[in-house]
């Protein structure tokens, strides 16, 4: 199939304190959530002034992609949609159509499988195309790519660049520690999310030539009573300390292709704070973000789907799939967010 444009689709996130509740209110909307726990979240944003790094992320892939495609192809304008705040995915489309874009391929900022970082932003995109009517766009979406050699590749080096931070003579014993968002079990339990980022966390590993490093979780939400995965990082933290001699650790948020507001607030932010007062090095390597092995990979995607290049991927679990199966992830339907990764109610 011949495609027009690339789309790239994401969460989005408020650019100024005014923006923060009004963004809040549209991730909450139709969600059962106390405004006083949207009160709270507000915090976090206005912590760093009400602006998000996600949008600037965002801004950086697509011009990185720009010059990618300038220099190798294909000949794609890229095009960009948030969720929850501008430029929101129904202006895009309508853009879109006036630019006489009839059928474009989509990139979400999410690598691995659930129903937030996949099957909603499918649900997303049709719910735009119905808004704009008969005439809107066809959006074919790329698939996940937790264990492509781009992506990979990309959070190996950062990892490797984080190690580089580490005193010499303490490198080899800091421990690496691998970090996602927390999920409800019961949302786990019917999507691939768990088991693609501990292959994602090994394939790391293997070519940093280090053991298997632990996956940790963080900003866990929702009824203490409920089963989310886990532990949480600094639960994590404290227990390596209390085991004696933890005096660097370095933390990859192996589960975030950019840094969203949880990267920064739930770890430079709160785990940065336990770790000094544990007297802990903590050296938190970078997300994939721009890499030019993911924004390679990017491309890779495209062409699987216009000339046919071959599927890549390392590992047991073989290349994501280009749709779902009807029942893959619904559980999650019923869980509150904040964000734009699985089931937490927390700052993007």
């Amino acid at each position: 199939m011949t495609y027009d444009a690339l789309l790239i689709v994401s969460f989005g996130g408020p650019e100024g304190r005014e923006d923060v509740i009004p963004f809040l209110e549209n991730v909450l909307r139709g969600k059962n959530v106390p405004r006083q726990r949207m009160l709270q979240v507000a915090e976090h944003y206005y912590h760093f002034g009400g602006r998000s790094p996600i949008n600037d992320q965002n801004r950086a892939l697509i011009a990185a992609l720009e010059r990618e495609f300038q220099v190798h192809g294909p000949s794609l304008p890229v095009y960009w949609g948030n969720r929850n705040w501008h430029p929101m995915l129904a202006d895009t489309l309508r853009q879109m159509r006036a630019d006489g874009v009839r059928s474009a391929l989509a990139f979400v900022t999410s690598a691995f499988g659930s129903y937030s970082g996949c099957r909603q932003y499918r649900e997303d995109i049709e719910r735009a195309r119905m808004e704009i009517g008969p005439d809107a766009p066809e959006i074919h979406k790329l698939r996940t790519y937790h264990n492509h050699p781009g992506f990979i590749a990309a959070a190996a080096d950062r990892v490797r660049a984080a190690l580089q931070q580490v005193p010499p003579a303490r490198r080899a014993s800091a421990p690496v520690v691998f970090t996602a968002h927390s999920i409800p079990l019961s949302m786990s339990e019917v999507s691939p999310y768990e088991e693609q980022l501990r292959e994602s966390c090994q394939l790391v590993c293997q070519i940093l030539g280090r053991p298997d490093a632990p996956l940790v979780y963080q900003s866990r939400s929702g009824a203490p009573s409920q089963p989310w995965l886990g532990p949480d990082i600094c639960d994590y933290i404290r227990q390596l300390h209390s085991s004696g001699g933890l005096t660097d650790i370095v933390v990859q948020p192996i589960g975030f292709l950019s840094d969203h507001m949880e990267v920064i607030y739930d770890l430079d932010t709160e785990a940065a704070a336990l770790c000094r007062e544990l007297g802990v090095n903590l050296v938190r390597a970078a997300t994939v973000g721009v890499h030019p092995a993911l924004v390679s990979m990017i491309r890779e995607l495209i062409l699987e789907r216009t000339s046919g290049q071959q599927r890549r991927a390392l590992g047991k679990l073989g290349p994501g799939c280009d749709s779902c199966k009807p029942e893959c992830c619904l559980v999650a339907r019923a869980c509150g967010r904040l964000d734009g990764t699985p089931g937490r109610l927390a700052p993007a």
